[in-house]
């Protein structure tokens, strides 16, 4: 989904955005917990927090922990484990597969990994939002999955609240 350009003010919380074509773990702190949202082009596709469990303290027994894991994990394309890239694939990679693939995929010359990945690193972006607390992030997470920060919900992970 586009986000609408008035919501801009709310997006200042955010990084700017960082295409994973150009993913390094360094463009991420090292231990914080907070929420990113990823897009295609003006596309909301979707947002997550990382952090569970974190707080201050952590910090210190901690050398990596939070949204660069989660973000280093997205960025790889690999479905296990991770269902941003699970959603990926479903939805946006299937489709789009051509039948010269499938022989691909039979011999074992091409994996859904393989395709994921690539979608990911050619196509999306991200940016990301630190947060005190992980009590914080799942609270920003929320706000955006329902379309208050960015005015759109984000196409493969919408908080629909009832209302």
């Amino acid at each position: 989904m586009k986000y609408k350009l008035s919501h801009r003010i709310k997006m200042k919380r955010f990084s700017p955005l960082f295409n994973f074509s150009r993913w390094k773990p360094d463009l991420v702190p090292p231990v914080a917990a907070g929420v990113y949202a990823i897009w295609e082009d003006n596309n909301l596709v979707y947002c997550g927090m990382s952090g569970r469990g974190f707080d201050p303290s952590i910090a210190a027994t901690k050398t990596k922990h939070g949204l660069v894991t989660r973000l280093h994990s997205h960025a790889s394309g690999r479905l296990s484990g991770d269902q941003f890239c699970v959603y990926v694939a479903n939805r946006l990679v299937i489709p789009k597969l051509e039948s010269s693939q499938l022989a691909a995929f039979a011999s074992g010359e091409l994996t859904l990994d393989q395709l994921t990945r690539k979608y990911i690193r050619e196509r999306l972006s991200f940016q990301f939002a630190t947060t005190p607390t992980s009590q914080g992030a799942y609270a920003l997470e929320a706000e955006c999955r329902s379309g208050k920060i960015f005015g759109a919900k984000p196409l493969l992970n919408p908080l629909n609240i009832a209302t």
